[in-house]
């Protein structure tokens, strides 16, 4: 068990949501006819389209416009409410450790979607801070993002765990001194802490 720390750093895809990489891009290749596909194919790759939305280069509405949606908030909201799925242990653990840690979420993302997520599914009341990619111009694995939580937060690394499904963002972590626990949804490999769910997670932090 680990124990003494007062923040825990919680990704949100691939822990708080259960998919590890999102559903958008298939999600949109669904929504065009195959002609249209070299097209977003070159938007999404050679562009950067979507990191450049996550980075807050451009607005989710200019992102989803330029990939052809006419109507950005109901696509936003088709997205989310359709084709993401909440972890069903993550509201019972939030519950249960809520008196003991700090939550802070740390999501590569766009800003309106994430406090879209967060609201629908009534769980921003968990997080004493939110530090989104797009709202803080830089993204994990950077250590730069770890930084500015450190700095938001006002914690030492010491006095946080972070908890990702990305071994590369963990690392990060590591660097800058985090405790780090691996949520291991795609069977990657780690020499550290790993959990499977939240269950999990609880009783090693717990």
């Amino acid at each position: 068990m680990i124990k003494g720390y007062k923040t825990l750093i919680l990704d949100m895809y691939g822990v708080i949501i259960e998919e590890s990489k999102g559903n958008f891009i298939p999600y949109t290749y669904s929504h065009f006819s195959e002609s249209e596909h070299e097209r977003l194919a070159r938007l999404f790759k050679q562009e950067q389209l979507f990191t450049k939305a996550g980075n807050g280069e451009i607005g989710h509405c200019e992102f989803l416009q330029t990939l052809g949606y006419d109507d950005c908030e109901s696509t936003m909201k088709d997205y989310i409410e359709n084709h993401l799925t909440l972890d069903k242990g993550f509201i019972r653990f939030a519950e249960s450790v809520k008196n003991k840690y700090e939550l802070v979420l740390l999501s590569n993302d766009i800003a309106e979607w994430s406090e879209y997520i967060t609201a629908y599914y009534g769980i921003e009341k968990y997080f004493s801070h939110k530090i989104i990619s797009a709202n803080v111009k830089c993204r994990k694995p950077s250590l730069e993002i770890f930084d500015k939580t450190l700095e938001i937060i006002k914690r030492s690394p010491a006095e946080c765990i972070f908890v990702d499904n990305s071994t590369k963002n963990l690392h990060s972590a590591e660097e800058v001194g985090m405790s780090t626990v691996l949520f291991n949804r795609d069977n990657e490999h780690f020499d550290g802490a790993e959990v499977y769910s939240f269950d999990e997670l609880y009783r090693l932090i717990g």
